[in-house]
């Protein structure tokens, strides 16, 4: 017997290698996610100018990192709300503490968020023609827009998202963070204490998930030779200046040193 629905995730077109140079840019959860591939040695951008939670923003940071070159790009989509500067008509990222009647909430369209999104992979493509883009939306609820608000615009958001991957193709691809969190994890263990956010295990689950979807056998292999490399350089000794502990230090580095000759892009600080 099966006592939880499992999400069926397709594989996309491509596969992520080995420290790939790659942006994430949304949600607080695009910041967990993206944190982890930190970690793991991926060359990875994330949220360079604060947390984007709706696709005009997304857009505004592509737009700021124009010249960049990425070989994945990872939105993850949290609202379709946007707060509108009343004196310029923009929309803003970041209100800046500033009084709320200086500007106006409002709800970007399915259409409005396709398009902000076109843009910003069009912006991608101009660095970096064969770029890949890994859509998500995020599984965080607003209980400030009520809970069924908060469905509503996760509602466009995902309309949105399937009508992106179906116009732009192969290299879009989207990965359902959303109906694992809401369908495969739906119990409150999985969520931090306000009850809204995944919990670290939830996040560790949805990246096992990435792995076993996303990732080239040969990014599996390096994860792999990366692990206990990684825990070595993380363990912290009673006595550092002990002969013993040297010594560990001493084979680890070399560790590193010859995977990094296997994966020249690997980027250690020994």
């Amino acid at each position: 017997m099966e006592f939880r629905t499992i999400v069926n995730i397709p594989r996309p077109t491509f596969e992520l290698e080995p420290c790939e140079r790659i942006l994430f840019v949304g949600s607080c959860f695009a910041d967990n996610i993206g944190k982890r591939f930190v970690e793991e040695k991926f060359r990875a951008v994330v949220n360079p100018f604060g947390v984007m939670y709706n696709p005009v923003s997304v857009l505004h940071t592509v737009e700021k990192m124009e010249g960049h070159s990425f070989d994945t790009a990872v939105f993850t989509l949290g609202t379709n709300h946007v707060y509108v500067e009343r004196a310029t008509g923009e929309i803003v990222d970041n209100c800046q503490k500033r009084p709320q009647r200086e500007f106006e909430e409002c709800e970007l369209t399915i259409e409005a968020c396709v398009d902000a999104l076109h843009e910003a992979i069009a912006l991608l493509r101009q660095a970096n023609p064969k770029v890949n883009v890994i859509v998500t939306v995020s599984p965080i609820r607003y209980a400030k827009y009520s809970f069924h608000g908060s469905q509503l615009s996760k509602a466009v958001l995902l309309l949105a998202a399937d009508k992106l991957v179906k116009d732009e193709g192969e290299r879009i691809y989207y990965f359902p963070a959303y109906e694992i969190v809401n369908d495969e994890l739906r119990d409150y263990r999985f969520y931090k204490a306000d009850m809204l956010h995944p919990n670290s295990q939830a996040v560790a689950y949805i990246w096992e998930q990435l792995v076993a979807t996303c990732f080239s056998a040969e990014a599996k292999q390096f994860l792999k030779a990366w692990q206990p490399i990684k825990e070595a350089l993380a363990h912290r000794p009673f006595n550092p200046e002990a002969a013993a502990y040297q010594d560990f230090i001493k084979q680890t580095k070399e560790k590193a040193r010859l995977l990094k000759l296997k994966y020249p892009n690997l980027e250690l600080n020994l």
